[in-house]
This record gives C-alpha cells, structure tokens and sequence, in this order.
C-alpha cells in the first residue's frame, strides 16, 4: 500500500493504492482546516471507511447476480460477506499501482481477470489538484475477448452537518426493494427533490436519481464552506445514499453519499441497459468530475 498527499494552494487531498481511495479531501483557510469530503480514520481504512472510493467495471447491484448479453449467460459472485451480491466492482477492493505522480497529481491503474466476475478489464484513475479543485478521471478497459456492458463512478462520502444542504438536480427517481435492489422509475419524492437546496431527511435513503443535471452544490452553513461538484456528461445518473442504525449502528448522521455514475442500478437487465456502455475487447471509456470548494 501507497498513500500519497497532494497540495495546491488552500487545498489538500490523501490517496491510497489500496481500493484505489481518496482518504481525505481538506481546504485550510481563515477558519481553519474543513474536510470536504469525510476523513478517513486512518491510512490503512478500508473503501467503507474512506472518503471516497472507486466503481468499476460497474456500480451497485444486478438483480439475482445474473444477465443475458450478446447470446449468453452471465453469473456474478457476492464480493463481500455481508451482501449476497457482487457488490460495486472490483476497483474498491484491489491493490492498484502507482504509474505517475507529480506534486500535485497522482495516477494508478489495476488489472482483473478473473475472480467474481466474468470481466475482464484495466482500469486507470487520476487525481490532479490545483488551487481550484480536485479533479478525478477514471478510465476502464475491456480486456477480454467478447463485448460487454461496462459503466464507472464514484461512491463519495461528505461530511453530514445539522444544516448541510443538496442540490442536484434530476428528472427520475428509483424506488428501493429488498434486497437494496432498485423498484421502479417514478417522480421524484418531495422529501427527496433536491432541485433546489435541501437538506438529508431523517430516514434512510438508497435511491438512484436518473437524468442527473451533471451538477451537484453542498453547503455546510456552519462552516461557511459550500463543495460545487461537476461531472463530464457522460454521468447521467447519481445515487444518493443515508444510513441510519438498524443498517450501522454506529451511525451518527455524520456523512452521507452522493455518487456519479454513468449508469442505473441492475442496469445489465433494463431495457438499453440502463445507459451502460457497451465495450469491445480493446476498447475504452473515460469520464471524470471536479469538485471546487468556496466560501460562503
């Protein structure tokens, strides 16, 4: 494992080789330090104890661990011993390597072939700080020999706050069933409409938000601090997510999820497969979002 620290002006972020993590995310100016993103306990959490880790070769579930593609059928295995399903990929729980690093930019990349999945792929992520932001890239490749649907994200973790507030905008929203699986397309809950600034309910949330604006501002009031974050097109969608006790009993109302993604959850058995991106063997897709801190 690598940590590696990067600094550009007021800003500061922390990077780890294993889960490819972010491990903190800080901006220090006239008030003090303000973590933008949750600080990690220590350097060696894993991705559920992190700030932010990676979603790759896809995020969320599949419905049954299974799928039709191209002719055939496909079997996924749980990843984890708490959740019966093949679980956001493989990026948050591999070893990735160094490949690049400045002062201010780090890169890593990690290979899989074989394991729960039957992808077969490299993935490759780059964090590049200046003094106006963080910017993330991730970029997957199909490595195996036949074509298959593919899609990337982010799954952040931001600080939770009496008076933090959301905006992100979308037009659709997914219900939740058993099993942490998504329902059905339906209008977005009035509790839930962060079309303006709103803040978390007091209830657990696990929903995906479709057609996603793209962009998404938190404000911490008490802090004087708002996070603008902007994410290239290719992230159509966001997932949301708010634990309470019964799912952590440790859970303080301290953090909550804010996740790009490219695609919709189970989208491997959607009709257009939930804006999954279909890739051949050799080819690649890429996409990245900023996120800028200000005053307020």
């Amino acid at each position: 494992m690598t940590v590696a620290d990067l600094e550009a002006g007021p800003l500061s972020v922390r990077v780890s080789t294993k889960g490819g993590l972010v491990l903190g995310f800080w901006r220090d100016v006239g008030m003090g330090r303000t973590a933008l993103l949750r600080q990690s306990a220590s350097q060696d959490v894993d991705a559920l104890g992190s700030s932010c880790y990676p979603l790759v070769p896809f995020g969320n579930r599949v419905k049954g661990n299974a799928f039709s593609f191209g002719g055939a059928e496909y079997r996924l295995r749980p990843n984890t011993d708490w959740d019966k399903h093949y679980l956001h990929g493989e990026g948050w729980q591999s070893d990735w390597s160094i490949v690049g690093q400045t002062p201010a930019s780090v890169e890593m990349s990690f290979t899989h072939s074989g394991g729960n999945t039957p992808y077969v792929y490299k993935a490759h992520q780059r964090f590049a700080l200046d003094e106006a932001g963080l910017t993330m890239t991730l970029m997957v490749e199909n490595r195996g020999e036949h074509a298959m649907p593919f899609g990337i994200g982010w799954h952040p973790y931001f600080p939770m706050t009496p008076n933090t507030t959301l905006l992100a905008s979308a037009r659709k929203f997914w219900t939740e069933v058993e099993d942490w699986l998504p329902g059905k397309q339906t209008a977005i809950p009035e509790n839930l409409d962060f079309s303006s600034p709103a803040p978390l309910p007091h209830q657990w949330v696990n929903n995906g938000f479709e057609d996603w604006s793209g962009e998404a501002l938190i404000t911490w009031p008490e802090w004087n601090t708002s996070l603008h974050l902007t994410a290239d097109a290719i992230f159509k969608h966001a997932f949301v997510f708010v634990s309470d006790t019964t799912f952590d009993p440790t859970f303080k109302r301290d953090y909550f999820c804010f996740e790009p993604m490219t695609h919709l959850a189970n989208g491997h058995n959607m009709s257009g497969l939930g804006d999954l991106t279909v890739l051949g063997s050799g080819q690649s897709m890429s996409g990245g979002i900023h996120m800028r801190a200000s005053s307020i």
